[in-house]
């Protein structure tokens, strides 16, 4: 049996563009969920990889692997098997994308040798993500190197999104995500690490549906289509670096930046709202080292939109800006998930 990418049965999570050629997955965490009976399941898809070592997400009945993507079939229409060799049974699998931007996959059908079934629905409660690379799982698989820098060269084979603390949270309060987030982005343009040298910050981002210009035209989000209940920010960590001069020399302590600093979060935050209306709003950082004025200016933040009438939460881990000079490995996301879905829960729902 062979069903069309846009059929029912199949369950889409995260943004993604539609049209007859397929449906376009790009940010990290989107994906897609199935019912099958059969014993083998495979994915006909248009995949481009611009860098790194990477690979599909598969969670199939609740175990974890992974699908190797290839630059060699860049541009090509090609069919994946996601699974082979099953029991001859109803299986759930959940194909996802583990990476951010260092590819785009254009989902075209799906085959068995069996039976396409309706899967379960998405839950009702929703959440959003706008973040960095913590956000989504970059280099958090490189468990011997807790507490210390990345290792050289990793090549993104550390990196799963599943892990991030934030879908960790998702799937302990009940929630479907939509993960907008990306490695190396600040809030403003010309700051950050992402999309070097002509870097794009949340500014750029935060209202896009493909939103860097490698894979296509960049189009614009519908925010019709997805009205969360939580929306979550994490950013702060990356905006102290100037590409220009290839300093952190963006001083959120200076008064003037501060306030600059302030006022485009301020304004993104309240472009949200207006399509939002009752969605509730956790600001935060991680664990990952940073000075912490940056989290006095998120508390000031916060203070300013809760003065607008804009419900809206300050989340401070208990490592907060101090467990980890790299990226924060698999152990530190769980601790993060933890406090942070007690924080929710107490807080916000």
């Amino acid at each position: 049996m062979k069903i069309s990418h846009n059929d029912s049965k199949a369950i889409y999570m995260g943004r993604y563009d539609r049209s007859s050629g397929g449906t376009r997955l790009y940010f990290v965490g989107s994906q897609i969920k199935l019912k099958f009976r059969g014993t083998k399941l495979l994915l006909e898809h248009e995949t481009t990889v611009y860098w790194g070592q990477v690979s599909l997400g598969v969670i199939l009945d609740g175990k974890m692997s992974a699908i190797p993507l290839s630059p060699e079939n860049n541009g090509k229409v090609i069919t994946s098997i996601i699974a082979e060799g099953l029991e001859n049974a109803e299986h759930e699998v959940i194909i996802y994308k583990r990476y951010s931007s260092n590819y785009f996959i254009n989902v075209k059908a799906f085959e068995t040798d069996g039976e396409f079934l309706v899967p379960e629905q998405l839950p009702t409660l929703k959440m959003e993500v706008f973040g960095d690379s913590v956000c989504a799982g970059e280099v958090c698989e490189a468990v011997d190197f807790t507490g210390k820098n990345d290792p050289e060269n990793h090549n993104s084979i550390y990196d799963n999104v599943w892990h991030s603390f934030v879908m960790q949270t998702a799937r302990n309060i009940g929630a479907q995500i939509h993960n907008n987030s990306q490695g190396g982005i600040a809030l403003f343009d010309r700051t950050g690490y992402f999309h070097y040298p002509d870097t794009l910050g949340l500014e750029s981002v935060y209202d896009k549906t493909c939103y860097f210009p490698e894979a296509g035209e960049v189009t614009k989000w519908d925010f019709e289509r997805y009205t969360p209940d939580i929306v979550i920010i994490a950013v702060g960590q990356n905006d102290q670096h100037n590409p220009v001069t290839q300093e952190n020399d963006r001083n959120i302590s200076d008064p003037e930046y501060r306030r600059k600093w302030k006022d485009k979060y301020i304004e993104i935050v309240k472009d949200l709202e207006s399509h939002y209306k009752t969605a509730k709003f956790v600001l935060t950082t991680t664990v990952l080292m940073h000075d912490p004025d940056w989290d006095n200016a998120v508390e000031e933040i916060t203070s300013e939109l809760n003065g607008m009438g804009i419900k809206t939460f300050h989340n401070m881990f208990s490592r907060n800006g101090a467990a980890t000079p790299g990226h924060p490995r698999i152990p530190e996301h769980d601790e993060m998930a933890r406090e942070l879905t007690d924080f929710i829960r107490k807080n916000v729902l």
